[in-house]
């Protein structure tokens, strides 16, 4: 039997001449993307993961890649829920990684 190795990769994301770069925060880091990326691509990408396990000390890198899991929520600056999966990225704008405290935002807690 072959044994399994864990070993690290990266992502690489391709070069599309035509697509321009964009820039947003996520708790107060700059991540650059390119536009018509996910978030969650853009962010494996540039970052090498999506989030903080809640309850262990490890780093989430999304697990479906397509909407049907609870890997990759984020939260807007507003305090609305929202999936880096299936979310594009966007220009100036800032998210977390964290869920606001209840009653911080008007749509906290609001699913996608």
């Amino acid at each position: 039997m072959r044994s399994l190795e864990r070993t690290a990769f990266s992502l690489k994301r391709l070069e599309v001449a035509a697509s321009a770069p964009v820039e947003f925060l996520v708790d107060g880091r700059k991540v650059t993307a390119r536009k018509g990326e996910t978030l969650l691509a853009a962010l494996n990408a540039d970052l090498g993961h999506v989030r903080n396990f809640e309850f262990l000390e490890e780093r989430r890198s999304g697990f479906c890649w397509m909407g049907a899991c609870q890997d990759c929520w984020l939260w807007t600056s507003s305090g609305e829920r929202i999936r880096a999966c299936t979310s594009l990225v966007e220009t100036n704008v800032s998210l977390s990684t964290s869920a606001p405290e209840a009653g911080a935002g008007a749509g906290a807690g609001a699913g996608a």
